[in-house]
C-alpha cells in the first residue's frame, strides 16, 4: 500500500512531467513563406506573309525557295525572350491548293520538301537569315526552338513547290497554312 507520501512523490513527479512538456510547446518559433508563380504572356503567332507562287503555267512546275524576300511564306512566333525559352512549333501543310469559284472547282498539287524551311531567332530575312539559323529544316518536323534575339522572336521561312498538270484549270488556287506553337517548359 503506497502512503501518503507515495502519492505525494507521485503527483510531484506528474506535475514536473507535465511543465517539462509544456515549457516545451511554448517555446516554438514560426515562420510565413510565399508560393510565387510568374504567368508569362501568351505566344502571339502571325502570318508575315504569304508563300506566294504567283503565275504559274499549265503543265509546268514552279519552286519558291526560303531565300525568296518577296515569295516565301513568313511565320512569326513572339513571346517571353527571357532566358532564352524553349518553343514547340507544328505546321500543318496543305497537300493541294483549290480553286473554290463557280463550275471551275479544281485543285493544285503543293509539295514540301524536308528542307523548305529556315528557322531564325535573330532580325534576319529570308535571303539573309542571322547567324545561328537553322536552315534547310523539314516543316513537317520543326524542332524545339529557343526564342532568342533582341525582340524576342522566332520566324520561319517557308518555300514549296506546285506542280500543275497539263490542263489545269485557270484561276486563283490556295491553301491555308496553319503555324501552331506553345512553350516547353523548358
Amino acid at each position: 500500500m503506497k502512503t501518503r507520501a507515495g502519492w505525494s512523490r507521485v503527483c510531484l513527479f506528474a506535475m514536473t512531467a507535465c511543465l517539462i512538456m509544456s515549457s516545451g510547446v511554448s517555446a516554438q518559433e514560426t515562420a510565413v513563406g510565399q508560393a510565387i508563380a510568374n504567368v508569362l504572356a501568351a505566344l502571339q503567332v502571325t502570318a508575315q506573309q504569304d508563300l506566294d507562287f504567283g503565275d504559274i503555267l499549265q503543265g509546268v512546275g514552279k519552286s519558291v525557295p526560303t531565300t525568296d524576300d518577296a515569295n516565301s511564306g513568313i511565320f512569326e512566333i513572339s513571346g517571353e525572350a527571357t532566358n532564352n525559352r524553349e518553343v514547340s512549333m507544328h505546321m500543318m501543310l496543305p497537300e493541294y491548293l483549290w480553286n473554290n469559284a463557280a463550275g471551275n472547282q479544281d485543285r493544285l498539287v503543293i509539295y514540301f520538301q524536308n528542307t523548305d524551311a529556315t528557322i531564325d531567332t535573330t532580325s534576319g530575312t529570308p535571303a539573309a537569315p542571322g547567324l545561328g539559323a537553322l536552315i534547310g529544316i523539314n516543316p513537317n518536323l520543326l524542332p524545339d526552338t529557343g526564342i532568342g534575339g533582341a525582340d524576342g522572336v522566332i520566324r520561319i521561312y517557308l518555300g514549296g513547290t506546285v506542280y500543275p498538270v497539263v490542263h489545269q484549270r485557270s484561276g486563283v488556287y490556295t491553301a491555308d497554312i496553319t503555324l501552331t506553337a506553345s512553350y516547353t517548359g523548358d
